[in-house]
């Protein structure tokens, strides 16, 4: 605990200094943005510096040799520690946290949303909320698969030891307090109220709790490329013997093709911030009507925030496909074709963002081809579903938890999907944009295909990352009751949405009430499943009955190691010989210890016992 007290301190201290000395230099107040600016730069290097950075980088800046935490028990999840599981279960528990946040932002905004008029909230201090709510889950949606599970399973899913890169992959998880708490004290500077988009010329004149809105999505996006350097470096270089790209597993697929993603576009919305904060605090006017455009601004955004999507949704794609094999104990169906089709979405992604600006005034001639290229993702994105749809028929169906909530997502992912159709066709854009429909669909596209993915993600790893198995009546409860009030909450939107009622305001006409207030009180039940959820892990992982190393007779390389894995992963370098995925083929290996304390070579005659084991 003392590396988090140091670098709390450090950070306040270091956004004293920031703004003491914008104060002696140009004067103003301790609220002026320029302040705000310096000083939160200043804070979040004595953040990352207090936490670990002066041991894990700064002994090395000064000719002295690099000292990272070899700590053990609780106590090094508080610090700065370059174990990839430690820093995937930092992530996961940090981004469920900001999760369950986010939700209670939802409830307040259902509340108020049941009936007409003025409620619990103002006008104003709704769309805060909104605002609030949206990045908060959105940096969920962004994170929470990737940072989680990308950095605890890929790496034991290659074979490797650790990630690339130990200390980025530390400095990647340390950037993401600084901007929850960023986020959550922007209310002392007024909240900002232009929702997660963020759009000109709003968020250039609204309260200067945009500011830390601002900074907070930088930093994020710091954490994000680095994150996705290392993914890919770690995909690429790091393989066991035998581990060719025709036997990654699915998941390590989906992981890479979001790293690359993330990437290559997370700077643009940086970026555009960047130019929203100039404005701001340099006299800038890269958004303003007389010398620069708004438009520009959605342009930038967008350029961004489509691919985003995918970012969100390719390592749901990934969880779902793993869940799905291992429970219908077949081979994964049309295992060429589904990685063909992650990478196909990675690149229609960057070419299709003008279908968000069907009503912002660019040009008519624009309209057809982006209609076109969306729909063109709808074919990568089928195959895909034709893959799941595929490994399930015929399967001998094994209906945990894990699988109960995939069907779950199979179901809202396609709704998700089926009403996107609409939104990419411009007649039909033109009519529902901005309504609720957009906001069901969006619910059904990135709640339905990252975070119902990301939970099933939790109960298919957790007895991994544990040890312990979780209570299977109360997850497969909590997983009917999750899909059955999101689709209550939400399919009463659609209705209102296409008969005209906007979205992001706190008012309607009394003619939607009835719709309102059915959903608000699905919300309401929804939201409360989460308690069910939060206990039943929080219990099992401390008195929960311990397991094996493979409680579903998984075949990929994580599942063939103790649970919780050891320090370094394997005690001997694994070998792979065949399809992580070749469920029910007689004699089949995917991979193999030479260390005889892990496993026996496949050569002494072993491989059929293996097989027992692995399939």
């Amino acid at each position: 605990m003392k590396y988090l007290v140091r670098a709390f301190v450090l950070g306040i201290v270091g956004y004293a200094v920031g703004v003491g000395l914008t104060m002696a230099i140009r004067g103003g107040g301790p609220t002026d943005e320029v302040a705000v600016v310096i000083g939160y730069i200043f804070a979040l290097m004595g953040w990352l510096g207090g936490i670990g950075g002066i041991e894990a980088f700064g002994r090395q800046w000064v000719g002295k040799s690099v000292e990272v935490s070899t700590a053990r028990g609780w106590r090094r999840y508080f610090q700065f520690s370059v174990d990839h599981k430690v820093i995937g279960i930092q992530y996961g528990v940090t981004l469920l946290s900001v999760l369950l946040i986010g939700g209670i932002a939802a409830m307040i905004m259902r509340v108020e949303l049941a009936s007409p008029g003025v409620g619990i909230v103002d006008l104003d201090d709704f769309n805060k909320i909104v605002s609030m709510h949206g990045i908060l889950m959105v940096a969920v949606a962004v994170a929470g698969i990737i940072g989680a599970f990308g950095n605890y399973i890929i790496p034991i899913q290659i074979g490797a030891q650790d990630m690339a890169f130990p200390r980025l992959n530390a400095i990647g998880f340390w950037l993401v307090p600084p901007v929850a708490i960023a986020l959550l004290m922007s209310p002392l500077l007024g909240a900002f109220n232009a929702g997660w988009t963020s759009y000109a010329p709003l968020s250039v004149t609204n309260e200067s709790g945009q500011i830390l809105f601002n900074m907070a999505i930088v930093t994020f996006g710091m954490s994000s490329i680095l994150g996705g350097i290392n993914i890919i470096t770690t995909v690429i270089t790091m393989r066991a013997p035998g581990m060719t790209w025709g036997r990654l597993p699915i998941f390590t697929w989906a992981g890479l093709a979001t790293s690359v993603l993330a990437f290559a576009v997370t700077q643009f919305f940086a970026a555009a911030v960047i130019l929203i904060t100039m404005d701001r605090v340099a006299g800038t006017s890269f958004f303003q009507p007389d010398v620069g455009s708004a438009l520009l601004y959605e342009h930038i955004f967008w350029f961004y925030s489509h691919p985003a999507v995918y970012i969100m949704v390719l390592p749901g794609f990934g969880v779902i496909l793993e869940i799905v094999t291992t429970f219908s104990r077949k081979p994964l169906f049309a295992y060429k074709a589904v990685v063909a089709s992650l990478f196909a979405i990675v690149g229609l992604s960057v070419v299709v963002w003008a279908h968000h600006m069907f009503t912002s005034g660019m040009a008519n001639f624009l309209h057809g081809p982006f209609m076109i290229i969306t729909e063109a993702i709808s074919i990568p994105t089928g195959v895909i579903f034709l893959g799941i749809l595929g490994t399930l028929w015929q399967g001998r169906l094994w209906f945990r938890t894990p699988l109960v909530i995939a069907f779950g997502w199979l179901f809202n992912f396609t709704i998700g999907g089926i009403t996107g159709i609409f939104l990419a066709d411009v007649a039909t854009d033109i009519h529902l944009h901005d309504t609720y429909f957009v906001v069901a669909h969006f619910h059904y596209t990135i709640v339905g295909g990252s975070i119902f993915a990301l939970i099933a993600a939790v109960f298919y790893w957790f007895p991994k990352i544990t040890g312990r198995m979780y209570n299977e009546k109360a997850g497969s409860i909590f997983g009917v009751w999750l899909t059955v009030f999101f689709n209550l909450t939400f399919i009463p939107l659609f209705w209102a949405g296409m008969n005209g009622m906007n979205r992001r305001i706190g008012d309607y006409p009394d003619a939607f009430e009835g719709a309102n207030k059915f959903a608000s009180v699905s919300a309401l039940i929804l939201g409360a499943s989460f308690l069910l959820f939060v206990g039943n892990l929080l219990y099992s992982a401390l008195w929960g009955p311990k397991v094996g190393p493979n409680p579903w007779n998984a075949r990929t390389l994580e599942w063939l190691i103790p649970s919780p894995p050891p320090e370094h992963n394997f005690t001997s370098q694994p070998v792979v010989i065949g399809s992580p995925y070749a469920y029910g083929v007689k004699g089949s290996v995917h991979a193999y210890f030479p260390d005889a304390n892990e496993g026996d070579d496949p050569g002494d005659g072993s491989a059929q016992n293996q097989e027992t084991v692995l399939a």
